[in-house]
């Protein structure tokens, strides 16, 4: 069955998104489940396809936050059902080695499936209005858009109760932020953790680290994201801050078990490793454009770093478990949300760039609250 709909189509890189009409050739082919998107949020990986240099290929349809209703299923294989609500994360192959260890964010094809034009079976059943080819499925969904086709082991099931609309960055950036502190570092009752860079991930990790009972400290250079910390349990430092490190080791009885860097920022990995008490460790879970020179001694007394992917997260078992927190008021993640239209993506874009907004939340026209459209 031939769908037509909008989306917000990058055409090349320089270029601002264009909402257009695109087709969608046929449905869902086996294990594949086509959803109504009721909310994609806007993440800086999705931003970052204007820098890659020409490894993603365009025209595409971006998007890797979404969130909606299942429409249509590709048999009872998937596990799903028409009207379920789902939340949409990255793909997996679901049979590498990582992936059947649990540890999908790891999959041997990551960097193909979700980063570099997707899954190849199918991919010229998606077009724009003239027939031309779209890159398929970015991080296995191009959401974006109205509808979205996506590998059922990318979606998972949610309370329909929940505001589907708001649940999309539990699939990318919160489930990273929380993901690195439960998972990656197994925070509990009493430990301390420094964040330093206090958007979408790094407060979405205070949040957790706050629900696990320890000690926070967010670092950052904006005022009104230091004021947010602050309200979400954190003690607010600003990056530029004379002696940074001696300031988060005096907040934390005599320095942080653990760190995450947001950032990407040389300096501030190296504030952040000297922050660190003896065993600390640093995670990061930035990409690195630059060669990271480390300072004497910041490796020093078994602190350690590592890097941190997708917050090590199991989407099936770590989505439910932050919507559980968020009803408990424990996970507060929608006071980082603000909502745009699908077709003001360019001023969300501008907002996020600017600092003037944590987490973008698109809402296709015509989404209703159940995200049938109605």
């Amino acid at each position: 069955m031939t769908r037509k709909f909008g989306a917000a189509v990058l055409r090349a890189y320089e270029s601002p998104f264009a909402l257009e009409e695109v087709i969608l050739h046929t449905g869902p082919a086996d294990g594949e489940i086509l959803v109504r998107i009721a909310g994609c949020g806007l993440c800086r990986t999705d931003l970052a396809v204007r820098r890659s240099a020409g490894r993603s290929p365009l025209p595409a349809v971006l998007g890797h936050e979404g969130a909606g209703v299942v429409v249509e299923t590709g048999g009872p294989a998937t596990g799903l059902t028409i009207g379920d609500h789902v939340v949409l994360s990255f793909d997996s192959c679901g049979h590498c080695r990582n992936c059947t260890a649990a540890a999908p964010a790891y999959c041997d094809s990551f960097s193909s499936l979700n980063l570099f034009g997707g899954r190849e079976e199918n991919a010229a059943r998606f077009t724009d209005a003239a027939g031309g080819e779209l890159a398929p499925r970015w991080f296995g969904q191009s959401s974006f858009a109205e509808y979205a086709m996506v590998p059922a082991r990318n979606a998972v099931r949610v309370d329909p109760a929940l505001p589907v609309e708001l649940l999309g960055p539990l699939g990318c950036g919160f489930l990273t932020g929380a993901g690195a502190v439960l998972n990656s570092f197994g925070i509990g009752p009493g430990d301390t953790l420094a964040v330093f860079g206090a958007g979408a991930v790094g407060l979405a990790a205070l949040m957790a680290a706050t629900a696990a009972g320890a000690v926070t400290v967010a670092v950052d250079r904006h005022p009104e994201r230091l004021a947010l910390a602050e309200r979400l349990g954190a003690a607010p430092l600003h990056a530029e801050s004379a002696g940074l490190p001696d300031r988060v080791r005096r907040l934390t009885d005599g320095g942080a078990r653990y760190a995450l860097d947001t950032t990407g920022s040389a300096g501030l990995i190296n504030d952040a490793l000297r922050a660190l008490r003896p065993t600390g460790h640093l995670g990061l879970v930035a990409r690195l454009h630059t060669a990271l020179a480390l300072e004497p001694g910041t490796l020093d007394r078994g602190r350690r770093i590592s890097h941190i992917c997708e917050g090590d997260a199991v989407p099936g078992l770590l989505i439910p478990r932050l919507t559980g927190l968020w009803q408990a008021g424990l996970f507060p993640f929608d006071q980082l949300i603000r909502t745009y239209p699908l077709a003001d993506i360019n001023e969300a874009e501008r907002d996020c760039d600017a600092g003037r907004v944590i987490k973008p939340v698109l809402i296709p026209e015509g989404t209703g609250r159940d995200g049938t459209g109605r």
